[in-house]
């Protein structure tokens, strides 16, 4: 008879850390229950007569309710009051940086065709206190919250906690990327304690409070409209590789007894509103469903970018994508840069001269910047408006196309993102006139570039000649 071995008494759950000292579930689309009190979620049905220590049940939900299975996403929680205790919605005046609608007839939104590029964002002064929610100003973007359709693109800068504060955008869900200092974020949901390299996706109605354990932060948000980020299609690269679901991580339930005055700020239709409320919103003692908030280490993601000669698409580096309504285009791909494997044969290896169809944003979350033809670094954007000319200096192009060519590891020490986007992408009065970082670079940059074909026009008639052809400079007849 076999002897026995052991089994598992849970599922996995993570570990504290030093940097964070939470724990979650793992898996990215799963239906996840937790419960802070064991017991208290109900036993085959959602709503009973009565809920265990007189909670209340309530439900989320962030898709239609004819959606298919695939596509629903919804969550029940089981709180110790309901949401509707709260007082009424006021205008806030303060951040008016914040922008919803994305059009020709926004006075605060402009289409330029150029490449624009932002110092690091300036920290908040030491004699002002700004929270996350004080800290959001939108940089571009495109369509409209209220169609439920488009995204927008914000940064944020914050020096203070958000103590009896929450936050919540009912425009859209809000991927956040911190690129100083850690986010110790408490949800409805659960704790999740997000550092620079790692994103985090917060669902659109869900409460959230920052606060910042290492002081001043600053960082990236992009916020997608009536769509959900997703894991993207992989063809033939397989079951393996890129964002591994198993890397994504989602709090479980954490409550506190606070019967105290809270505030939440409300984001609609890119409006900020605020409303008091006696009781804290984190009050959800046990929750079952998948619109869970979660975040990923981008450091995790691998790369499928290496190959034998020239280089892949820039979906080869996607960690999530959101999609539109148009079958095969997204309303957003999220983009991970990470150190990597270099090892192509006669091949150009800085990134070709290119015209994309879709915008891109780039920002940096650490290490110096590689390319020629910006002043990026860590903190700062990039904007490249579709359809407008980009690639490296002359300098760049000579020095890669005379290198002997050498498997190397490129990348060591930088972490990047890039948004592609492929629609055209308003910018926002603020990011071109207000931020006081707007650096963008000039078109010098690239008047060394040589005609190298009309210096080498001795060698290309001569190639003629030989080919029974006339030579350059023949009229045309």
């Amino acid at each position: 008879m076999a002897a026995f071995g052991a089994y598992s008494r849970a599922a996995f759950m993570t570990s504290p850390t030093d940097e964070d000292p939470y724990t979650y579930q793992v898996g990215f689309g799963n239906f996840f229950n937790s419960e802070a009190i064991p017991g208290v979620i109900p036993t085959s049905q959602n709503t009973p007569q009565t809920c265990k220590y007189g909670l209340y049940s309530e439900q989320l939900t962030s898709t239609g309710f004819i959606a298919s299975r695939s596509t629903m996403q919804h969550v029940w929680f089981y709180r110790i009051l309901p949401a509707l205790v709260q007082g009424t919605a006021t205008k806030l005046s303060t951040n008016g940086d914040v922008e919803s609608k994305f059009s020709t007839n926004n006075a605060n939104v402009d289409f330029p065709p150029n490449v624009l590029c932002w110092l690091p964002f300036q920290l908040p002064s030491d004699n002002e206190e700004v929270d996350f929610a004080q800290g959001l100003k939108t940089i571009a973007g495109n369509g409209d919250a209220t169609m439920k359709e488009g995204l927008a693109i914000h940064i944020y800068t914050a020096n203070a906690s958000m103590k009896n504060r929450a936050f919540c955008s009912n425009d859209g869900d809000m991927l956040i990327i911190p690129q100083q200092g850690r986010l110790d974020i408490q949800t409805e949901l659960g704790l999740l304690m997000v550092q620079p390299g790692e994103l985090v996706v917060i669902q659109a109605g869900i409460k959230f409070k920052i606060s910042l354990p290492d002081g001043p932060s600053r960082g990236y948000v992009q916020e997608v409209f009536g769509s959900h980020y997703e894991l993207p299609d992989m063809g033939p690269i397989g079951a393996n590789g890129m964002a591994l679901p198993r890397n994504f991580e989602c709090p479980v339930a954490s409550f506190d007894e606070d019967l105290s005055e809270w505030e939440v700020v409300v984001k609609l239709a890119g409006k900020l509103w605020s409303y008091k409320q006696q009781h804290t919103p984190f009050d959800v003692v046990a929750w079952h469903g998948n619109c869970i908030p979660y975040k990923y280490a981008l450091g995790k993601f691998i790369s499928a970018a290496a190959v034998d000669r020239d280089q892949s698409d820039p979906s080869a580096y996607t960690v999530l994508t959101a999609k539109s309504k148009i079958p095969g285009i997204a309303i957003s791909e999220v983009m991970a840069f990470t150190p990597k494997w270099n090892a192509t044969t006669n091949s150009f290896r800085p990134p070709y001269y290119h015209r994309n169809m879709a915008a891109e944003v780039m920002g940096i979350i650490s290490g110096p910047y590689g390319g020629s033809s910006r002043d990026l670094r860590a903190g700062g954007l990039s904007f490249q408006s579709s359809y407008t000319p980009h690639g490296e200096t002359y300098e760049t192009y000579e020095a890669a196309t005379t290198a002997e060519l050498k498997p190397e590891r490129v990348g060591e020490g930088f972490l990047a993102f890039m948004f592609h986007i492929p629609t055209h992408l308003g910018v926002t009065k603020y990011a071109l006139e207000r931020s006081g970082v707007l650096n963008s670079p000039s078109p010098a940059l690239f008047n060394s570039m040589r005609p190298h074909f009309l210096e080498r026009a001795e060698e290309v008639n001569e190639d003629l000649r030989r080919m029974g052809l006339p030579p350059l400079g023949t009229p045309r007849s």
